[in-house]
């Protein structure tokens, strides 16, 4: 299948905004997270102006159990993503609704229920972010002493989704009929149990909801360890990446795209969406000016926290803010690639503990006047290397509101955007409907 020849885009929705002080930012919706609808004009705002979805990251504990740095933050108020996209999508019309579910503290029956079901609810607009859970604080909430390792969770990630899209094969697309006149509501013939007994899951089926509008609802990743980049190649249909340059987002695409040919599948039926946070504002120098700002606003013990939280199994307390980096080792249960980054960045420019946590808070943040902003977004779509982005708006509601009402006409007029016609998200995304799975011999 041909790739897409206008960018697509996706919105990470944040209440409050995408950067760990945006809510500070003079302007800034504090309240954002719980504030319905608020998180309803940002929807509709994205929608009117032709972004294909909005995502919801979620983790199943509260993000750091630190005090001295989590009440600094809006890091452990938000919603539940699907209690809050069935609620979009009673608003919506058009724009997809991703929901975050991990593999690693769920159940594939319920996962295959609820997508499903916002699948029918928003007429075909559900997506499902596939994450195998980074926060080690999330297993205590689930009976658990300590969390799965890497690769135990990529493991059981498989059979998670194999377990949730044979769940959605349960009915074939025909078989609920609902004939008043025979007093047939589902064809016998068009229904299945699912029946798998597997190495962590044991699942009867079938699913008790017809199949849903686009087949399956479109699976997003994040893969970046090689582990997970396995995993996208073979399930993912829009990956998110963070480069942090043009060439490492070719290589990561290249490298994908032959990963994904060795899974037998096509990568033309594979999006690319790399993150971007970007701050509009009248000029380059005032648009710095809002970045500058938006570092001063993170506390120190926030600084220290956030690059300690992502880099994983070390203690940063008594570290000195002001000194490099020490020269930590690259293994982890956590995020591999995300050690490896900050690592990598760390050693190349040589940057302090603060200089660190500044940069990692701002990560992918583009910061400019809207033409600017269109440049770099043209330049990476001549490139091949990507077919959207997904974007993260550093504080809200200003961010967005100009993005949409600045950025996207100049994009438009240089004729690398368009908003997508109505239809499902697979239908905006230019991704194929799925048939259902043959019945295993």
């Amino acid at each position: 299948m041909p790739r897409p020849d206008t960018l697509q885009l996706g919105a990470l929705l944040h209440g409050s905004g995408g950067h760990i002080a945006g809510w500070r930012y003079p302007g800034a919706h504090a309240a954002g997270e719980l504030d319905f609808p608020f998180t309803a004009r940002l929807a509709k705002t994205l929608e009117d102006g032709g972004f294909s979805a909005i995502f919801i990251a979620d983790v199943v504990a509260v993000w750091g159990h630190q005090l001295d740095s989590l009440h600094r933050t809006a890091r452990a108020d938000f919603f539940e993503p699907f209690t809050l996209l069935s609620a979009l999508s009673s608003v919506t019309d058009r724009i997809g609704l991703v929901a975050t579910a991990t593999t690693s503290y769920n159940e594939p029956y319920t996962v295959a229920r609820k997508l499903a079901s916002l699948d029918h609810l928003s007429h075909g607009r559900a997506g499902w972010n596939v994450v195998t859970s980074v926060v080690p604080l999330e297993a205590a909430n689930f009976g658990r002493d300590a969390h799965y390792g890497h690769e135990e969770r990529y493991v059981r990630a498989a059979e998670f989704v194999d377990v949730v899209e044979g769940l959605w094969d349960s009915y074939a697309d025909d078989a609920v009929i609902r004939d008043k006149t025979s007093g047939i509501y589902f064809d016998r013939a068009g229904r299945r149990a699912l029946d798998h007994d597997g190495a962590h899951f044991k699942v009867a089926g079938p699913l008790n909801i017809a199949r849903p509008p686009q087949g399956w609802p479109v699976i997003f990743q994040a893969g970046a360890s090689e582990t997970g980049r396995a995993f996208a190649a073979r399930y993912g249909e829009v990956i998110f990446t963070a480069p942090r340059t043009l060439l490492d987002a070719r290589d990561y695409r290249t490298a994908l795209d032959a990963q994904i040919r060795a899974s037998g599948r096509d990568p033309g039926d594979v999006r690319v969406w790399p993150l971007l946070s970007p701050i509009v504002a009248d000029t380059d120098a005032e648009a710095q000016e809002a970045l500058a700002t938006l570092g001063s606003l993170v506390h120190e013990d926030v600084l220290r926290r956030i690059v300690q939280d992502n880099f994983g199994d070390e203690d940063f307390s008594d570290l000195d803010l002001d000194e490099p980096l020490p020269d930590f080792g690259a293994d982890t249960d956590r995020s591999q690639s995300r050690r490896a980054g900050i690592l990598a960045l760390a050693r190349e420019e040589g940057l302090t503990l603060r200089q660190l946590g500044v940069r990692f808070a701002a990560a992918n943040a583009v910061a400019g006047s809207p033409a600017t902003i269109a440049d770099r977004l043209v330049d990476w779509h001549a490139s091949g290397a990507v077919d959207g982005f997904n974007v993260s708006f550093p504080y809200l509601p200003q961010t967005a509101d100009r993005f949409v009402g600045e950025v996207l006409p100049l994009l438009a007029e240089r004729g690398v955007f368009r908003p997508p016609a109505p239809g499902t998200l697979r239908e905006q995304l230019g991704l194929p409907r799925p048939a259902r799975t043959a019945v295993p011999a």
